[in-house]
Parts: structure tokens; sequence; C-alpha cells
């Protein structure tokens, strides 16, 4: 990288600390929104969320960590969830310039804090103690006592009502290299949301993608609980290459079987990465008899969602006797609302096919610019209804007039009709699969609405036209 290159690249801060005293919080208060998931149950924060920051004509980077929970040296009663926050918050440090230290003034200085303290001296990285939940003056003066953990001045914030963010984060950005926003190329990265049920590999499969462990995994249902979002690249076949900001979510599990708050919001956060994405990648199970009722309702969802769609069906490693052409009858039968999806069987565990999936994912963001023009559109459904006549309904056939688009992401396609209960579903299924087959549209929902006759078909005709233009 030159080092223009490299001036171009904003700094990263850190926020880290022992569990319980705010991170999150800190983290949601500079971003200016809730982007990570707050609670007061310790551990709630596991994998490592980033947000780009903007602030007073400087970029940076902010990392929200997990508590720090595990003592120097510690092995034994070091719980699986410890021991991968403590891993995700190491990786975090390491890539930070520099490191927001964040205390509670209510609990005092702890043995924790110490310890902590003691790692991130360690790094030999500049680092600023905020002390949070400074939500009056009394707790203000407590603020001071922070001063003994030897990092230098002691910022007393409140996160809630905003309190000293300012101040910090100045002080943050003191230490950190200036790198001005008009300096940052904005990345018009593809957004893409990986979602299924729990357990069904999604973690597992992004971190194949991208060949470390970049997300938290576990046999246990819930591990993960933000939005996690990961800067990649994809290859299309012929090697081009495109920037993606892939999504990891939460497992969307039913209904009656969210029991804590802390997965109400998980699950939010999760339908909230299917309206936000370009293109969605579902994951599930592959086999005879592995798509279950919850992932057919996810599927309900990501087509009423209208985004793009990739289905990726992993450990099909535990399935090598079934045939693939089995496998796909299965999903076509299981999924039908999907059917306009393409489908990668992979294996996370061995990163089987994970080249193909790659491919299919950038294939329908290429065809989320595929341009529907009037005049094709018209010629193609003219066509097709003259090689297959419509059938014929109370006695009357169906009559197309005109055809427009009438909406994007998805294609919506008006059709206008003498009657529009001549219509029959067979027939517009017909009629949507002749349009695909045209157009590229491979992964990309698309809907047809059929319009009685209009009036004035002429003004009409000339609006659509001239909107084409």
């Amino acid at each position: 990288m030159s080092e223009a290159n490299a001036k171009a690249v904003p700094p990263v801060i850190a926020v880290v600390g022992r569990p319980n005293v705010g991170k999150s919080s800190l983290f949601n208060a500079i971003v200016g929104r809730k982007l990570a998931i707050v609670h007061e149950m310790s551990g709630v924060t596991r994998d490592r969320v980033v947000a780009d920051i903007r602030w007073q004509g400087r970029a940076f980077t902010l990392i929200d960590t997990g508590g720090l929970n595990t003592l120097d040296g510690m092995e034994k009663n070091v719980d699986m969830w410890d021991a991968g926050i403590s891993d995700q918050a190491e990786c975090a440090m390491a890539d930070a310039e520099v490191l927001i230290l964040v205390c509670d003034s209510q609990s005092g200085l702890t043995p924790l804090d110490l310890e902590v303290a003691n790692r991130v001296r360690k790094l030999n990285k500049p680092v600023i103690v905020a002390a949070n939940k400074c939500d009056s003056d009394e707790w203000k003066n407590h603020a001071a006592e922070f001063s003994r953990l030897g990092f230098g001045a002691v910022y007393p914030i409140c996160c809630t009502h905003r309190g000293g963010i300012g101040a910090l984060v100045d002080a943050a950005l003191r230490e950190c290299r200036d790198v001005p926003v008009t300096a940052v190329t904005r990345k018009n990265a593809l957004n893409v949301a990986v979602v299924g049920r729990p357990n069904v590999g999604k973690s597992s499969l992004i971190n194949a993608l991208l060949g470390r462990e970049r997300v938290m995994t576990s046999p246990v249902a819930g591990t993960t609980r933000d939005a996690v979002k990961i800067e990649f690249s994809i290859h299309g076949a012929d090697g081009a290459e495109m920037p993606v900001q892939l999504v990891d979510t939460a497992g969307l599990r039913k209904t009656g079987k969210v029991d804590s708050a802390v997965e109400v919001f998980s699950v939010m956060r999760a339908k909230s990465a299917i309206e936000r994405a370009d293109v969605v990648v579902m994951v599930l199970e592959a086999g005879i008899g592995q798509i279950t009722a919850q992932d057919r309702k996810i599927a309900a969802l990501i087509e009423q969602s209208g985004r793009g769609c990739v289905i990726a069906a992993n450990k099909c490693d535990l399935c090598e006797r079934e045939k693939i052409e089995a496998l796909s009858a299965e999903l076509r039968r299981a999924l039908p609302g999907l059917s306009f999806a393409p489908a990668a069987f992979v294996s996370a565990k061995t990163k089987h096919n994970l080249r193909h999936l790659e491919q299919r994912i950038f294939e329908v963001a290429a065809n989320l610019k595929t341009e529907i023009t009037t005049g094709v559109l018209n010629r193609v459904l003219s066509a097709a209804m003259e090689q297959t006549p419509p059938p014929v309904i109370k006695g009357v056939p169906l009559k197309l007039f005109y055809a427009s688009l009438a909406g994007v992401r998805p294609p919506r396609v008006k059709l206008f009709v003498n009657r529009v209960e001549a219509a029959a579903d067979n027939y517009l299924t017909f009629l949507k699969k002749r349009i695909r087959e045209n157009f590229a549209l491979s992964g990309i929902p698309l809907a047809l609405e059929v319009c009685a006759r209009p009036k004035k078909v002429e003004s009409i005709r000339r609006a659509s036209v001239k909107g084409a233009k």
C-alpha cells in the first residue's frame, strides 16, 4: 500500500473495558443511533461491532467490543463465551490506534478494571479513560479515582444524556492520524445480509468466505446477537471484483421461542438487515427433508422484502449420497416463493463450492442493474401471448392493451388488460417466466400487477414512453 493510500484509511478507535460499564451505550452515543444492542445482562456484546464515523470533518472507524471478563493467566473456569469474547476484543485492540477504556464511576475502581488496564498497557498504545454514568456532579467527583490507572486525564461521561461525549472523542482523535473526510474514498459496497434460522451455519459460512475467524461460532443457538457488518470483496465468473458489506445476523427463531429481551433485539436487527440489504443470502441445511417450517417463514419474509436473494444450502458434506438434482428439486418444492433465487450447495466446514456462492451473489448484484425497457417488454409479452394464447375465462379471452414498468427494486410490471378477472394465476406465472427468459433477472423478484383498461390508453402510452426516456 502506498503512503497516499495509507493516509486515506481512517484510524481505528476501539472501545474496551470490563462487562457492564456501558461500552455499547458509548458506542451508540458516538455513532448517533442504536447500532449495538444494549442490555443490563452481562456478555450481550460478543462479536466486534464496527461503524465508520464522520466527526467534525474527520473520519475514523469505531469498534465496540465485548467485556473483558478474565484475569491474566486464567485458564480454569473460563467458559466458551468469555474466551471467545476476549479473543474478539484482543483482535479489535490489535487493529486500533487508540483505545477508549470505559469504567463505571458508580461502581468505582474494581480489581477487574485494574486487570483490564494492565492488559491494554502492554499494547503500548494511547489509552483514553472514560468514567461512565456520571449523571450528576457527585459521580463526576468519583471519576477522579480512575486516575490511579495511570493513563492521565479521566473524562467523565454520561451516555444516557450524551454528556462529555464530545470532549472524549476529541481527546481520542488528538492521538490519531488526522484523516479528513474528504480524503476517504467512500465505497459503494453491496449490502449482503446473511440470514437463516439458528444453527444452520451463518457465521461459519462468513468465516469460511473471509478465510479467518471474524465472528464467533458455536453449536449453541443464539451465539450471534448484533448484526455484524464486515467489509469484503467477491469475484464474478470472469474474475471481476466487487466490494460488499457482509452482515452476519442472529438466527431467526419462532416468535414463541424468543424468550429474552436480548433475543427480541437480535431478531429485530436481523429483520432490519433484510430491509436494508441489496442481496439476502438465505442459509439453510442441505438435504432431503431438512427444510423446516421456520425456513419457509424466513423465505416468505425475504420474498415480501422484495430484495435480491441467493440460497446457500450449507452442510452439503453431510448429504453426499444425495444427487444435486434431487436437492435442487427439494428446494424448489419446499420454497416456491424463492423460485427466482439461484442456489449454491456449499459446506462452510470443508469450504466446498464457496467460489460458486460468490459468483451467484455477484450475478444477482449485477442483475439489480438490469433495465427493462418498455418497448422490449411489450414485444416480449405480445410474442408470448401470440405463441401461447391465454385461457378463456367466462367466455371472454384475456387481452393485453399495454404493459409498463411501474417500479424497480424489485421490478414491478403493470399489465393493462380488458378484464382483470380473466388473468389466470398460472398464465401470469407463464408471462413472468417469459420476462425472465428475456431479461437478466436471476435472483431478482418480479411482480406483475393486472389493471383494468384505462380510459385513455394513448395518454398512458405517452407517459410511459416519456418516463422510459
